[in-house]
Parts: C-alpha cells; structure tokens; sequence
C-alpha cells in the first residue's frame, strides 16, 4: 500500500535528503513538507521534487491548527519530525529559540498527531529524530551510548532536544500515540548548511580562510551520512511502535583527524585540476601549499562534550542496518557537491549570517 508522508524541516538538510531518498525509493507514496522557512531551510533543496509533485507548505510545527488541518486534508498516515534548531553554538548564544522551536514547538505538533490519530481511527506513525548529544559525553574509554543509557544533556541545544524525546515519549503512554524515536550520530553530506562543521570547512578552504578548530581539536564524533540515516529511518518506519533506535555511521574520529583527512583531500583534487585552481585562487592547494596551514585552534566553547559514540547493535540486530558509505566516499562525494553548487552556498554566505564563518561543531 502506499504511504501519505509528513515530512516537517523537510527543506532542511537532513530532511531534504530524506525526502528525496523516500520519493526515488517510493514513487507511488504522497510526501508533503511543512517547513517555517528559517535560516536553516531552502526552499530550492526542494524544488526538482516540487516539479516531480511533492507539496510544500510554509507553517511552523507548533501551529497545531493548522497542522491539523494539513494533517487532515492530505490524510497523512507518517510523520516523520526533522524540524529543529539544531546548532550547539547558536543554542549558547540564544537558548530561547531552542526552547520555543525543539520543546514548545514538538508539543504543538505532538497535539495536531494526537487530535488527528484519535479522529481519523487509522494507523498512524510518529516518527521524531534526535540526537546522540541527549546522552551527554563520554570518556576515552567508556562503552558507547545505548537506547538505555541516562539522558545527560549539556547544552542547551541538548536539552532542549531530550526534552523533545521525553515529551514523544509521553504522548506514546498517555495517549497510545504510535510514535518511534531515532538517536542519530553527526550527519554530513550535500546541502548542510555552512554553520557545521564539514560545510564550513569546505568553504573556508576553497576561500583560504583559517580553520578555526575548538581547543585541541580531539572531541571525538562518530560520522554518519545523510544517506545512511535515511536508510536507517525507512527501516524503522517499518519496524513496531514504541521503539528508540540509536544510529551511528561506526566511524568514531577525532574532529581534528576529519579535518586532517578534508584537507588531503582538497589538496589532491585542487592540486591536480588546474581549471580548479583557477575558481579558487585563494586556496592554498592552488598555490601548491598544504591546506592544513590554516588550521588554527581556538579558544574552546562552554561545556563542549569530548566524546560521543553510538552503539548501534539494535538497528543492526533488529532491523539489520549497517552504514553503507565509508568516510572516503562521503567525504569525496560531499566535497565534489560543494564544488558542483556554488550558487547554492554562494548565497547562503551572501546573506552574511556569520555562523556561516566560524567553527562549525
């Protein structure tokens, strides 16, 4: 049978891959889209799979009329909740908008899912994407996060989302809302905005600008590509309710070791393409000089975590997902997309937002 999709910060990064992953994998499934729009959210991450039929609606989640009504009108049977702010730095600088989107804003929409599950009688799944930062931090040596390790946030932005898992959580046993909840390691690929690390990076690099790395640059996170998560939600959409899903690329590294491996990589690709040096003059690689020379470390941020890493033996077990893009790849591939969509980040980075200059994770 096929699906009706909610798809809400489906213009977002990793919302827009799931889309596009969900309509090439399912053609015959409706998928819809509700996103406010943010700085975060581009509406042209969306626009061949515009052309091809899905439906975009401006709304904010927390407006639970008319997520009701969309809910309603286009008989949705899964919601799948991308929508959050999502940036640690942005969270310290301003935890309010944290609270109102990922808390105030997941209850709104949790209150449209319930109204809606009650009314129409038919199944209905909630899914909700999170984090492994609600987990807190690790040592050098501790086990990695399982579904039952304690919630420990340490950012606003942390807490902000463990309040959002609680809150799904909550509306699964008070209210039988059918709900899933997946815990995801960081995401990279095509499209992520330019506050995160790896974009940022990339941009920096190609402009000559320094990377600026957080204290001694060996917090350690466990790498995951857009593409594998999508994969690993389809699996889960799939799977019973009521259950929490931990998802991890099983390649935990340091962020100073993926920033090493970055900048060999621009050296390689700009050092032996000419027609690339030319568009990126200001590139040490194409001035026959080693990108890792403008690495600099930075004063740290508040209450950075050291360490994240996700065991993911339940998807595997359960489901049987495993990451299928190695690190090489998905650097590679991401990297060449930066490269192939300069308009794309040229006007991001127009728009002067100056987290889009600065450390990124």
């Amino acid at each position: 049978m096929s699906r009706r999709l909610l798809v809400t910060g489906g213009a977002g990064f990793i919302g827009s891959a799931f889309c596009e992953y969900w309509s090439a994998a399912y053609p015959q499934d409706r998928v819809v889209v509700l996103d406010a729009l943010t700085y975060a959210g581009n509406l042209t991450n969306l626009t061949a799979l515009i052309h091809q039929g899905l439906r975009f609606v401006r709304a904010e989640i927390g407006d639970t009329p008319s997520v009701l009504a969309l809910l309603q009108a286009e008989r949705i049977d899964t919601l799948v909740n991308f929508a959050a702010e999502t940036h640690v730095d942005r969270s310290i600088d301003d935890p309010r908008a944290f609270v109102r989107t990922n808390v105030l804003g997941t209850q709104g929409l949790l209150e449209a899912a319930r109204a809606h599950a009650l009314r129409d009688g038919s199944p209905f799944r909630f899914h909700h994407i999170s984090t492994d930062e609600v987990y807190g931090t690790l040592g050098p040596a501790d086990p990695p996060f399982t579904e039952q390790h304690p919630y420990a946030p340490r950012s606003p932005y942390a807490a902000s989302k463990a309040a959002a898992d609680h809150l799904v959580r909550a509306y699964g046993v008070t209210y039988g809302l059918a709900y899933t909840i997946s815990n995801c390691s960081n995401n990279y690929g095509p499209r992520q905005y330019p506050e995160k690390l790896l974009p940022l990076f990339i941009l920096n690099l190609l402009a000559g600008r320094m990377l600026p790395v957080y204290g001694d640059g060996l917090q350690v996170r466990d790498w995951l590509h857009v593409r594998d998560h999508c994969r690993a939600i389809d699996l889960i959409l799939g799977a019973a309710a009521g259950q929490t899903y931990n998802i991890g690329g099983g390649c935990e590294l340091a962020n100073l070791r993926i920033i090493e491996r970055l900048c060999e990589l621009v050296d390689g690709e700009i050092g032996r393409d000419a027609s690339l040096a030319t568009r990126f003059p200001d590139c040490p690689a194409s001035r026959g000089r080693r990108c890792r020379e403008l690495i600099q470390f930075v004063r740290d941020r508040p209450g950075h975590d050291r360490r994240y890493a996700i065991d993911a033996r339940k998807i595997e077990r359960e489901l049987g997902f495993r990451p299928e893009i190695t690190l090489e790849e998905g650097l590679a591939t991401t990297f060449a997309w930066y490269l192939q969509h300069e308009d794309w980040w040229r006007e991001i980075l127009a728009r002067g937002d100056p987290a889009a200059v600065r450390v990124g994770a």
